[in-house]
């Protein structure tokens, strides 16, 4: 296969290892999945933290992956690592090429599948190229990220939480991505090109809680954000993607996404849609950064003409074609004052 369809056997755990005992535990946790060097965005999701501090809530950061990607500049390099190295954090793929000689031959580790075009994957393998190049400058960062793991399990209130990049198996997996769980959203199906044998089965995914001993599985890496819950032995479970926290979710919005699992009942200000999980409280929220801000420091680093503006910069200022209600899928609650 070809550098970024590549996921190299390093990046497989297996769902076995998801059983072990928690690694830590939280009251309220964020799970912030794609930042993508967005440090508007960081400031912004900081914001809503301290926001529930002034609340007396005790709020746990944990970055699962690809913090990095358009920060190639390098004092927003060094800014937001060192911001975000000093919490709770996964290794996404973006972290994992970054740190790993023997794996640079795989481009940026993606795995991308085969629906998307060869185009998208080169400017991937030519952005994480200049990133690279920034990240070499900086060694005592870089050996943090080889200590990152693949994944955590959380203990909120009573339950077990599963924080992977992307999916039950893989680092770079996209079992739990939008378009290939069951049952199918056919829209996004057709838009992607997405081949009928590319489905995870709810037989599949009930097999993945199992196995894990988990309620809930909180993921990134696939770029559009779904939640849906499973029916296993009685019992709701619920998959959770938030997408991207540093870039735009959907259609004609400017806002990330983060996801949000807590021990206190009351759905949080901004959330977008939700659920309860036992006694959890399980959301998907927004995080409104700074958008003029933002889409200036992309454009210094990233003109028009560069690789990360061609395959980004509509979704930055446009969000992609994709809705909040294909987003709030099966036993989730949509908030119907999402939006204004």
């Amino acid at each position: 296969m070809s550098a970024g369809r590549t996921c190299p056997l390093e990046y497989s755990y297996g769902v076995q290892a998801l059983s072990r005992p928690c690694d830590f535990v939280a009251d309220t946790l964020y799970v912030v999945g794609g930042l993508y060097g967005n440090l508007e965005a960081l400031e912004a999701i900081f914001e809503l933290r301290a926001a529930e501090q002034g609340q007396g809530r005790r709020v746990t950061l944990l970055f699962n992956g690809d913090f990095n990607w358009f920060n190639v500049d390098p004092q927003k390099f060094a800014l937001l690592n060192c911001a975000v190295l000093d919490h709770p954090a996964i290794a996404g793929n973006v972290e994992a090429e970054l740190c790993a000689e023997r794996l640079k031959q795989v481009g940026c580790g993606c795995g991308y599948p085969e629906y998307v075009d060869s185009a998208s994957v080169e400017r991937s393998n030519a952005i994480i190229a200049r990133l690279k190049a920034t990240a070499a400058r900086f060694a005592p960062i870089t050996r943090a990220f080889s200590r990152l793991g693949f994944n955590a399990v959380v203990e909120v209130g009573a339950e077990r939480v599963a924080v992977v990049h992307g999916d039950a198996c893989s680092l770079a997996g996209w079992r739990f991505a939008a378009e290939a769980l069951e049952p199918p959203d056919l829209r996004l199906r057709r838009a992607l090109g997405v081949p009928d044998t590319v489905v995870t089965s709810i037989t599949e995914m009930q097999a993945y809680f199992r196995a894990s001993s988990v309620r809930i599985f909180a993921s990134s890496h696939t770029c559009l954000p779904v939640a849906q819950t499973y029916e296993v032995d009685g019992r709701r479970c619920l998959l959770i993607n938030n997408g991207a926290a540093g870039m735009p979710n959907f259609r004609g919005q400017r806002f990330g996404v983060i996801t949000r699992i807590s021990t206190h009942p009351t759905p949080p200000a901004g959330w977008l849609y939700g659920c309860w999980v036992g006694a959890l409280r399980c959301d998907a929220i927004a995080v409104r950064y700074d958008h003029q801000a933002w889409i200036r420091s992309f454009l210094s680093s990233w003109p028009e003409g560069s690789p990360a503006y061609e395959s980004y910069y509509r979704r930055l200022t446009e969000g992609p074609d994709y809705t909040l209600e294909q987003a709030a899928r099966q036993g989730v609650e949509l908030n119907p004052h999402a939006l204004p």
